[in-house]
């Protein structure tokens, strides 16, 4: 009975620790004390659901126990401070019935004026004075409800690594007397970035492992949709939030088809597309769409999100629009230049023109520093040269970059493509 119990408990805590911690925040105006109150709560249905049962609605009884508990840790600090300015306005704060619905309260023609608690915790967790490892953990860890351990498994660190992180994090916050708020106006636009790419970040490590036995790991991808999606809820007029969101969704429709059974990764151009997910599709198209609507001007994820939907529109890989792909990184280069989006057009373009005219472009990347140490290039260039039949060439590249990938499958792979050209 406990077990089932105990499940109950992960679940509600997996789906409401983040409104919980936000309301909380919001009150002490501090994160690390607000997820301490949220765990005592947790806690305290850990000792009493057992034994009493579980509580016909138990994200209400955590969200009243935390209430509580920070009703109790203000009372304290009142009595701790020789002033006490704003206490009484947290305790009339605390004390109101209602906990507001975060989505509705939300309203269209207050976009710049987002006041919901859950919002300021994601853009509390992101904030930039942080560094980005210490964002993605402590994003996972208040806003995933991931455990220390989960997040540790799933980037392949010592936990206690990513506990040192957690606290570190959580510290710096407070030391730098960060403000639980939404930023306003030019500064939201820039505190957003941050937050899109805490999630994309957490995305891409799930989609494809930058180390370890495994090519994906599902479960980061699955936390990342999930906070796009929550994302796209609390900030419903923001177009690069639906540009991200559309891109995973559209990503991640993939992922059946991207290992075969035993684990090895499989080109895109050798997928079996039946086994793409069409309502991961459908839904990543619909939140282009939406993108596409908010902002006359893309931003850099509704370009990356209309090159994927160019590939979940070719039913075979023969039907894909390369010449349309090459012009949409070449428009994503103009918002957001880098030699990674060069490299990706570059494969465009010899897909569409050959690949002698990729290998023009790929040649010329061979300066960037930036690139030296990145696997994908030597990658690249040694597909465009066994496509010209420079053999020789090309195992030396697939070599090379095996030498430089993290990913052990992935290094497998490349040395395989490597023995195929001897």
């Amino acid at each position: 009975m406990h077990s089932g119990v105990h499940q109950a408990i992960a679940t509600v805590w997996r789906l409401e620790s983040a409104r919980i911690t936000a309301h909380v925040a919001r009150v002490v105006r501090d994160v690390g004390v607000a997820e301490e109150i949220a765990q005592d709560a947790l806690v305290a249905a850990l000792e009493h659901w057992p034994a009493q049962g579980v509580p016909d609605n138990p994200a209400a009884w955590l969200m009243t126990t935390a209430k509580r508990r920070a009703l109790d840790h203000l009372r304290h600090r009142q009595m701790a401070e020789a002033r006490h300015d704003g206490i009484a306005a947290d305790l009339e704060a605390l004390g109101a019935d209602h906990v507001p619905d975060f989505v509705d309260a939300l309203d269209e023609a207050r976009q710049d004026d987002i006041g919901d608690d859950l919002l300021r915790l994601v853009f509390t967790a992101c904030h930039p004075v942080l560094s980005a490892d210490a964002r993605v953990a402590l994003t996972l860890k208040l806003l995933g409800g991931l455990t220390t351990h989960e997040i540790a498994r799933a980037f392949l660190v010592p936990e206690a690594t990513i506990a040192q992180r957690i606290v570190r994090a959580k510290r710096t916050l407070s030391e730098a007397g960060v403000p639980f708020e939404v930023p306003r106006g030019e500064a939201l636009a820039e505190r957003l970035a941050s937050v899109l790419e805490v999630v994309y970040l957490v995305f891409n490590e799930g989609y494809t492992a930058t180390s370890g036995g495994d090519w994906m790991r599902p479960a980061l991808c699955d936390e990342a949709l999930r906070l796009g999606r929550m994302l796209a809820g609390i900030a419903p007029q923001q177009a690069e939030v639906h540009g991200l969101l559309a891109l995973m969704e559209i990503q991640a429709s993939r992922a059946a088809a991207r290992t075969d059974a035993q684990g090895r990764p499989v080109l895109l151009a050798d997928q079996d597309r039946s086994r793409w997910d069409a309502l991961l599709i459908r839904r990543g198209l619909a939140a282009l769409a939406r993108a596409q609507t908010l902002a006359p001007t893309a931003g850099p994820y509704q370009w990356q999100a209309a090159i994927a939907a160019c590939h979940a529109r070719a039913v075979r890989a023969q039907d894909t629009d390369w010449e349309n792909i090459a012009a949409l990184y070449a428009g994503l280069a103009r918002v957001a230049p880098s030699p990674v989006v060069e490299l990706n057009r570059a494969v465009a373009v010899a897909m569409h023109a050959g690949p002698a005219a990729g290998l023009l472009i790929v040649d010329a990347l061979m300066q960037y520093k930036a690139l030296r140490d990145y696997h994908w290039l030597p990658s690249v260039r040694g597909d465009l040269l066994a496509r010209l039949g420079r053999d020789a060439e090309a195992c030396a590249e697939f070599e090379r970059a095996a030498s430089l990938a993290g990913n052990e499958r992935e290094r497998t792979f490349l040395l395989e493509r490597a023995m195929s050209l001897r």
